[in-house]
């Protein structure tokens, strides 16, 4: 019949995780890292099979961490007992994932050039930003979810200039900004502008948003010049968003920082292109988790919230915090 044609959604059956053998070790540039991830920690290989993972996140209320496969065009979720699925097929080149207070999905789509709230296997996404004083926005690349509910993107120009992270297209917009969106009032603002935006996370009290800026990463896309920037900006954060205090955070030596999470403690760990860079709020560089190929994102989660999920190009792996 033609329904057997149809593939199925599990990409993978239930299986314990697998420890990296050739993992080095975490690398301690401060003691108080040792307290959280302690000089044995096993670097853990959780799924291997994507071809550009990017933008994972935790999903409390499903149990699971989901996370793009950009150029598979699909949205795949990992469960705690090991298995994986399809969780949207056939998806707009999403990359950047956020839950909402309720649990809701909130996507970035190359493909659109949209941000995106919910769908599931059966049904896409809504498209809830579209354009920016009537024009098309460019790409959005990575999304977070303020305190407030105000959702937060940034919009480089990489999805339209990479067929393999979207399609090709001239950017409508003359500046690359990060915007604040009110699901409430639907207000879209303009609330700083890079070079290229990548990754943003706010830490826990929504006081301080760090967003990095990776236009040295138009280097690798041929007919376009490299940018200057690899680095992590911060800001401290105002009455309804407002950004003040623009500062210098700190960048990689190797590749730049992609995506990253900010920890209960305030410390940034960032993927780079040679593993993961863990800072503290005061800039103190507090050590690097080396990883076997170029880490693109990462996010804390599991029940407790004391594992770190890393997307890293065909792998999703993890390591686990003590505390």
């Amino acid at each position: 019949m033609a329904s057997d044609l149809v593939p199925g959604r599990t990409l993978r059956e239930p299986r314990e995780p697998s420890i990296v053998a050739d993992f080095r070790g975490v690398q301690f540039d401060d003691e108080c890292l040792y307290q959280v991830l302690g000089s044995d920690a096993k670097l853990l290989l959780l799924y291997d099979g994507t071809i550009h993972g990017e933008g994972p996140v935790w999903q409390p209320d499903s149990d699971r961490l989901l996370w793009s496969d950009v150029p598979n065009r699909r949205l795949l979720s990992w469960y705690p007992d090991g298995h994986v699925e399809v969780a949207i097929d056939g998806t707009r080149f999403m990359n950047g994932n956020a839950i909402e207070a309720d649990g809701t999905l909130v996507h970035c789509e190359h493909g659109r050039r949209c941000i995106s709230r919910g769908g599931d296997y059966d049904t896409p996404p809504e498209p809830i930003v579209t354009h920016y004083q009537g024009k098309r926005i460019n790409s959005p690349n990575d999304v977070a979810v303020a305190p407030d509910g105000t959702i937060w993107f940034t919009d480089p120009i990489f999805g339209i200039v990479m067929p393999n992270q979207g399609a090709l297209a001239e950017p409508a917009l003359d500046h690359r900004s990060v915007y604040r969106f009110d699901p409430e009032s639907g207000d879209l603002g303009r609330m700083a502008d890079f070079e290229q935006p990548n990754g943003l996370a706010f830490t826990a009290d929504g006081r301080t948003l760090y967003v990095s800026d990776t236009s040295l990463s138009l280097g690798e896309v041929p007919g376009l010049e490299a940018g200057s920037k690899h680095e992590i900006i911060a800001f401290d954060v105002g009455e309804g968003g407002a950004l003040s205090n623009r500062r210098f955070f700190c960048h990689t030596d190797h590749g730049y920082p992609d995506g990253f999470a900010v920890d209960v403690r305030g410390w940034v760990w960032t993927a780079a292109a040679d593993g993961v860079h863990i800072w503290s709020e005061d800039r103190r560089k507090l050590g690097f988790i080396p990883l076997p190929v170029v880490a693109s994102n990462c996010c804390f989660g599991g029940p407790d919230g004391t594992r770190l999920f890393i997307a890293a190009t065909q792998y999703l792996l993890a390591i686990d915090l003590i505390g």
